[in-house]
């Protein structure tokens, strides 16, 4: 086995993987085994074979295995490309970092939970960041891995909602005004592939930002308290939610 990839002694499952009735138990088997070997680089890089290898299965299983993971956004793949564009290498970010129970040891659990905190809040971020450059610069390859229909429906949305910047605007934007864009975006977009695509019609360009504006006042509130926002996408996410269903 690679020095690189040595399994820990144990791996968590959490319950929104565990009970998930569209998985295959392998692959809530698999979600466990990518948590550990991403645990040192904060993603997993380990090949079809050598997985297949620990399940006693085949490449092409696996490779299945992961795109339903990918497909149901509890993990992330990112190909890496050299220069001439050939794939180097696979990384496989987790999305739905497991709690930690109480059962650990008193000296890993607040260590544990900064890291993994850490860790999802970097690669929401990225993940932002990729899909705004996508967007931005008009690439044609889309990270998120969204069908031709749902690509061509979203942009569309976008020019609805006059979310449509070119490159050059951006670039004298005020980097709050950019990350302001970046997060809301996201968000249509998380919303747009999701169970409650038909409710997006409730929002308005005005409500996108105010409620964003209010997210933000609230975490700065929050800095100056003992409260605190973990994870400012999810909160604006959230937030966007509750106003669609209210």
């Amino acid at each position: 086995m690679n020095e690189e990839n040595k399994l820990g002694y144990y791996a968590i499952i959490p319950s929104t993987v565990l009970f998930n009735k569209e998985l295959k138990a392998n692959e809530k088997l698999l979600y466990a085994v990518i948590t550990v070997l991403a645990n040192k680089e904060g993603y997993c890089y380990a090949s079809n074979n050598y997985l297949a290898d620990l399940f006693n299965s085949k490449p092409h299983t696996i490779s299945n295995w992961i795109s339903h993971l990918n497909k149901l956004n509890f993990v992330y793949v990112e190909l890496v490309r050299n220069n001439k564009n050939e794939i180097i290498q696979r990384r496989i970010y987790i999305n739905d970092i497991p709690y930690v129970t109480k059962i650990t040891y008193p000296y890993s659990i607040k260590m544990t939970e900064g890291m993994s905190q850490k860790r999802q809040d970097n690669n929401i971020n990225k993940k932002i960041d990729r899909f705004f450059i996508y967007i931005i610069k008009k690439e044609k390859e889309n990270p998120e891995k969204m069908t031709k229909d749902e690509d061509i429906g979203f942009k569309e949305l976008l020019e609805k909602y006059e979310l449509n910047y070119t490159e050059e605007l951006i670039n004298i934007f005020a980097e709050e005004n950019i990350e302001k864009l970046k997060i809301i975006i996201y968000a249509l977009k998380d919303i747009y592939i999701s169970t409650r695509k038909g409710l997006i019609t409730k929002l308005t360009r005005d409500e996108l930002i105010f409620i964003y504006d209010k997210c933000k006042t609230k975490e700065n509130e929050y800095n100056n308290t003992t409260n605190e926002i973990n994870n400012f996408y999810e909160y604006y996410y959230t937030s966007l939610i509750k106003k669609l269903e209210s």
